[in-house]
């Protein structure tokens, strides 16, 4: 039997983990657990003034930050190629982006122009098979590809509008990809954190409520931090999830049980 200390360091573990916005965004909370837990990291920010703001993080995790803007051709390709190049393979990719056009996140979803939808199911959703299927070939063999959900995918939340069918079809997505890449050992997730006050939550209507209702009806009765986040991302990356692919998996002090 593996030692228990064993199956939760990610020592030797190597990972590419896009999404880095700043100190408070969800890829930072997971890169700075696997860093302290022995991973070695290369990290993306958005585009290159993000990167200015977000280089001395990348720093302090003595990791490489590569801009990439999804939605640029040849940008996501850019980035894996200079993450191999780096890192030789990969062990897991965690993807932390989400976004959609303001004037269609704060309308209804009926309202939604079809160039809206599609550019919001590009980055958020398409972009995350795309890249799966860039990594693919440089992936271990028992290799973890995580991104990030939220209720809404499940639930119509209030104000969450047009990222609702967006995060159901990524959760979707999750399934199809653990079917495919099942076979090769490497394992899919979703994970759907609570509300947290990132900057692309600031982006939501009543956020600052939608965090004290959930405060105020979570079994655990708080929000959950960064750091909860990053520990379960590191569980999902470690040998001790082994057996487990495909999930949508909460981490939300229980928000998703109550009615």
């Amino acid at each position: 039997m593996m030692d228990a200390q064993a199956l939760f360091s990610l020592s030797g573990k190597r990972g590419l983990i896009i999404g880095l916005a700043n100190e408070h965004s969800i890829a930072y909370g997971c890169a700075k657990v696997a860093k302290n837990l022995g991973a070695s990291l290369v990290l993306s920010c958005v585009n290159q003034k993000s990167q200015q703001y977000v280089a001395p993080l990348a720093a302090s995790l003595d990791a490489p930050l590569i801009s990439c803007n999804v939605e640029e051709s040849d940008a996501l390709e850019h980035l894996v190629t200079q993450a191999v190049a780096h890192l030789g393979q990969l062990d897991f990719v965690i993807h932390s982006i989400a976004w959609a056009p303001m004037e269609d996140l704060h309308g209804r979803v009926i309202d939604s122009s079809s160039e809206g939808f599609l550019r919001a199911m590009n980055v958020s959703c398409h972009s995350f098979a795309r890249l799966a299927k860039l990594c693919e070939p440089h992936l271990s063999s028992s290799a973890s590809l995580i991104t990030m959900s939220y209720l809404g995918a499940d639930e119509a939340v209030a104000h969450y509008g047009l990222m609702g069918p967006v995060k159901a079809a990524l959760e979707s997505l999750v399934r199809y990809l653990a079917t495919e890449l099942g076979p090769r050992g490497v394992r899919v997730h979703a994970m759907s954190p609570g509300p947290v006050p990132t900057r692309a939550a600031s982006g939501l209507q009543d956020f600052d409520a939608l965090m004290q209702k959930a405060v105020r009806r979570s079994p655990l009765g708080r929000l959950v931090n960064l750091d909860e986040i990053g520990q379960l991302s590191a569980f999902l990356i470690s040998d001790a999830s082994s057996g487990m692919t495909g999930q949508t998996l909460y981490v939300d002090a229980g928000y998703h049980i109550v009615n």
